[in-house]
């Protein structure tokens, strides 16, 4: 290794540890910081509406509020209608994840699934959790983190993931 390697490597050693600053190797290690900053175009829960354009892809959506005042997106993806809840919000804003939510009344000529058949689906399914809330109705959900930001097509991978697990959920355990 030759001297200016071996002092380029020192100098970078203690620049990244703070020990030393340098203004030759800010420039090498800008383009690293550029794709964590907020400009890399990376999406987060602080975008409700760069979320609710990308919901509207998979059908119809529309933007409101919770009971928190935290944003909501409402949604229909394959016939099945569908809220996207955002969670750690300040104020109505600033949210750091999002939960995927669908729920389904059960007919009273529906023979209703047992919790075994649920538990079943959820062990033999990657993405999504089934369950009955309180009157027995099945409701799916699908907690999704983009905390500290994930690519456009990593979220539409998600909503790809939610069609899918809406879609066997229904099949599995609303119909008969």
């Amino acid at each position: 290794m030759n001297r200016y390697i071996t002092r380029n490597f020192i100098a970078c050693a203690l620049a990244v540890s703070g020990i030393l600053t340098t203004d030759c190797f800010i420039p090498k290690l800008s383009p690293v910081l550029a794709q964590t900053s907020s400009g890399s175009g990376l999406l987060d829960a602080t975008m409700p509406y760069t979320i609710l354009s990308i919901a509207k892809q998979y059908g119809p959506a529309s933007i409101g509020k919770d009971r928190q005042g935290d944003p909501m997106i409402t949604g229909t993806i394959k016939d099945t209608k569908y809220i996207i809840y955002f969670y750690g919000c300040v104020d109505g804003k600033d949210c750091d994840d999002i939960l995927f939510y669908a729920g389904w009344e059960r007919r009273k000529d529906n023979i209703s699934r047992t919790l075994l058949e649920i538990n079943k689906w959820n062990a033999d399914t990657r993405y999504g959790k089934g369950y009955l809330d309180e009157e027995g109705d099945p409701c799916l959900e699908m907690v999704v983190n983009i905390d500290y930001g994930v690519s456009r097509k990593n979220l539409e991978d998600s909503f790809n993931w939610w069609e899918k697990a809406t879609t066997s959920f229904f099949r599995d355990i609303v119909e008969d």
